[in-house]
């Protein structure tokens, strides 16, 4: 394990390599990794929110007007330098949020992904024409960009999330103001310079992408003021909470992603071997710290004990330590107040009749930091804890006895994010696919990890927001109707006359 000694001129050095000015004068805020628990050193200050919303809003009006293929190649070399410093911005997000390698690149590999995407989709911000019922007329929608965009990421994807939003944003004509997690100023440099970077050698006018560093203030600040026409938060439910209500007053624009209490259906006709394996990571991976974790396990009463028993010899296997090392699975949790969280519910659960078949131990890996087993918990019925998200490793097991009582379990949460069902019966799967409400939902597919190509989102107290790809850039933009008269005389709708 790496001595923070070593993390910081790790760290240190990715910012240089990344175009980070090292020596710039620091603000009040200090990075800190879960590797050790300890802080690194306080990062280079950024402009007020009131400064930076100032600059995005003015830099709006010029980049409204480039034209989207144009804005496209901004965001093509975007993706040319995250490929190119792709281990480097890995290498940040291990230090900040103690993900394993893979997992590190996978979520830089998403940012180019979505560059790719929204590369694509600069060329086709497509409206339509529909047929008027006047004659010598047309009708028409057309797409506007929107305005500024306020991004408030997450600690869990704390470079995903921003290109999400960032490059659908540029390619549809906004500006962006990002204020990211307080546990993740690194990566959030990082990536600002890399694309301050490509906007200098596109020639972009400057101020189209600001960075604010900062916590609940500058959030507040971001959400209140009106010059921001679309605010985009990621985080926990009670956030959204919050947030939604302060930007529908003043009339702005919302896009939340918020928690989610996932569900895996097990019934008897699945694939064990392709089941265990998902259901283990969808639980497990980034040591439960996804949105898309895995919460509950609703298995048929016939298969419960044979699936509990796997996933418990699989949980013990885990290979749990310094997520730099090939062949880790498990790194930290984010912080003690997470560790202990994961305990009280464990605690709680337990209280409430379940049995704690295997996990929730701290580890001691030889280091700081915050590390547990991942947890195994039985429950006799879905009450109490289970119906909230502990943002840790814990996987609570359920049973049923056919598959109406298994979706209505599944349904019965207030979150709506993602789920999945494990099934070689199609008819299971069709229903399964009809009835789950949820913005995701997936057939021998774990609940955890998705393609750029789709939306992602989630329903009920998980927002209703759209990110990434399909239809997701709409929220970027404003849309128009018009009607074109070119018959040379006045038609009213309707037939309706009004001559005067």
């Amino acid at each position: 394990m790496k001595t923070n000694a070593e993390l910081i001129d790790l760290a240190r050095s990715a910012l240089r390599d990344l175009g980070v000015d090292t020596d710039a004068p620091t603000g009040h805020l200090i990075a800190r990794s879960p590797l050790t628990g300890e802080d690194l050193f306080p990062v280079p200050a950024t402009p007020s929110m009131r400064d930076a919303i100032t600059k995005a809003d003015a830099a709006f009006d010029e980049w409204r007007n480039v034209p989207a293929p144009v804005r496209g190649a901004l965001v093509k070399r975007l993706g040319e330098l995250l490929g190119e410093h792709k281990q480097t911005l890995a290498t940040l997000v291990t230090i900040e949020v103690g993900k394993i390698t893979s997992e590190a690149l996978g979520e830089v590999q998403e940012m180019i992904d979505i560059c790719d995407f929204a590369v694509g989709l600069s060329r086709q911000l497509y409206g339509k024409t529909m047929p008027s019922e006047r004659p010598g007329h047309r009708l028409q929608e057309v797409w506007h960009p929107l305005g500024v965009v306020g991004v408030i990421s997450a600690f869990n994807f704390p470079v995903a999330v921003w290109s999400w939003n960032t490059a659908v944003a540029l390619a549809c004509g906004d500006t962006v103001v990002w204020k990211p997690s307080e546990l993740t100023p690194l990566c959030a440099l990082g990536c600002a310079a890399l694309l301050e970077r490509a906007a200098r050698e596109l020639g972009a006018p400057e101020g189209i992408h600001q960075l604010v560093l900062g916590g609940r203030d500058a959030g507040a600040a971001l959400v209140d003021d009106p010059r921001v026409a679309l605010v985009s938060a990621t985080g926990s439910t009670r956030m959204g909470r919050e947030v939604g209500p302060r930007v529908a007053a003043r009339f702005g624009r919302s896009l939340l992603e918020l928690g989610g209490n996932n569900a895996t259906i097990v019934t008897p006709s699945a694939d064990m071997s392709v089941a265990i394996n998902s259901i283990v990571f969808a639980a497990a991976g980034t040591a439960g710290q996804r949105c898309t974790s895995n919460r509950r396990l609703i298995v048929h009463r016939y298969l419960a004990d044979d699936v509990v028993s796997k996933l418990a010899a699989a949980f013990d296997r885990l290979p749990i330590g310094d997520p730099f090392e090939q062949g880790t699975l498990v790194g930290p949790l984010v912080s003690e107040a997470s560790y202990e969280a994961m305990q009280a519910a464990l605690k709680a659960a337990s209280e409430a009749g379940g049995e704690v078949i295997c996990g929730g131990e701290r580890v001691d890996v030889g280091a700081g930091g915050h590390w547990a087993r991942p947890a195994l918990v039985r429950v006799p019925e879905q009450s109490g804890v289970v119906l909230e998200e502990t943002f840790a490793p814990i996987l609570y097991v359920l049973s049923y006895d056919d598959l109406d009582e298994a979706i209505a379990m599944h349904n019965g949460v207030v979150q709506g994010l993602s789920a999945g069902i494990f099934t070689n019966d199609h008819a299971e799967a069709e229903r399964f696919l009809a009835e789950a409400d949820t913005g995701i939902a997936n057939v021998n597919v774990g609940t955890s990890g998705a393609e750029i190509g789709g939306a992602f989102g989630g329903e009920k107290a998980t927002g209703g927001g759209r990110e990434s790809g399909s239809d997701a850039w709409r929220s970027y933009m404003r849309r128009a109707t018009n009607t074109i008269n070119y018959s040379g005389s006045v038609a009213l709708a309707q037939g309706v006359d009004f001559s005067v």
